[in-house]
């Protein structure tokens, strides 16, 4: 290749190479596997910040649920609302202590204790046909617990 000064008109051959700052083979094979190796403890850190965040998120949709005095919170009885609404301040305190300590095992069984209480106290609601629903009241509801 040649490289011309266009001011003076000088005109000079050059090379250029590509050797400099090359990673040798065994560099190339340590950073794949330092990379591998990454990305597993990567997957479990996403599962379990997917986990803390969906126990979250129902808790709050449980919440705002229990709050909406038009859809749920006045059709239900003292004792079940009182009941639910204890349930979700204990899982939110338990979020607010250990949400970058919880293992994805410990969200879930979090999650699983918060359902059990909530899920037959919307169930109860559903079938005495005052659940929100998009048909109105006791419009037709699934035969399954939906998670």
């Amino acid at each position: 290749m040649s490289a011309e000064d266009k001011g003076t008109g000088k005109k000079e051959a050059i090379t250029i190479t590509n050797d400099k700052g090359r990673l040798t083979k065994e560099e190339i094979d340590r950073l794949v596997q330092e990379a591998e190796a990454a990305a597993e403890e990567d997957k479990l850190v996403k599962e379990r910040v997917e986990a803390v965040n969906g126990l979250e998120s129902y808790a709050y949709q449980v919440k705002n649920t229990l709050s909406d005095d038009e859809k749920v919170g006045d059709k239900l009885g003292a004792e079940d609302k009182e009941t639910a609404e204890k349930a979700v301040k204990e899982t939110l305190s338990w979020l607010d202590e250990n949400r970058s300590t919880a293992t994805k095992d410990e969200a879930d069984e979090q999650q699983k204790a918060l359902e059990k209480v909530i899920q037959p106290i919307m169930s109860k609601l559903y079938a005495a046909g005052g659940g929100p629903s998009e048909g109105g009241a006791g419009a037709e509801q699934p035969d399954h617990d939906e998670l």
